[in-house]
């Protein structure tokens, strides 16, 4: 029987792990964690781990307590989001830099070949592109559609990202 399989068993209600990350309820998610620590790599059916939802939710304790007990910063849901993908795509600045100040990989590529920067991009997040592009983003990457970083912002025609990122 597999670790996860054993996990399953002894908390049916896969549910609490992530429910406590989403709602930041630091206390569960301790107690979660003592009982198994494999818990917070183990994803939901909908392929989100524990960090990613943590990080969605802008649970800032959440976050710190699994990247201090080591959860997969770059783990990817079923679509290959990450949680930097997602700290960009809601614009938490807070988020972003715990993420990066741990180690964060800032050029993983989803399905559909989009990157961090690509997103902070297309969503019109000039600070977040500052940060990424000062932690190592790649501006050249192409996604799946061909496009780079710049030429998502020359078709939105953000002046100030587009100087950041002719650098």
């Amino acid at each position: 029987m597999s670790e996860e399989q054993i996990f399953q068993i002894k908390f049916k209600n896969m549910s609490d792990i992530f429910d406590a990350c989403r709602n930041g309820d630091l206390e569960t998610l301790q107690k979660i964690y003592a009982q198994n620590p494999a818990s917070i790599n183990i994803p939901s059916d909908k392929g989100f781990t524990p960090l990613v939802l943590a990080v969605y939710s802008n649970q800032t304790e959440a976050v710190s307590f699994l990247l201090s007990k080591n959860a997969e910063i770059d783990g990817q849901d079923m679509a290959g989001n990450t949680a930097l993908m997602g700290a960009v795509f809601k614009g938490y600045e807070n988020q972003i830099n715990l993420l990066l100040e741990n180690g964060a990989s800032v050029n993983i590529q989803n399905q559909d070949g989009a990157t961090a920067l690509i997103y902070a991009v297309m969503f019109d997040k000039t600070v977040l592109a500052k940060l990424l592009l000062k932690a190592g983003a790649d501006s050249s990457i192409k996604d799946g559609k061909g496009q780079t970083a710049l030429d998502y912002v020359k078709g939105k025609g953000n002046e100030e990202i587009l100087d950041i990122l002719k650098g």
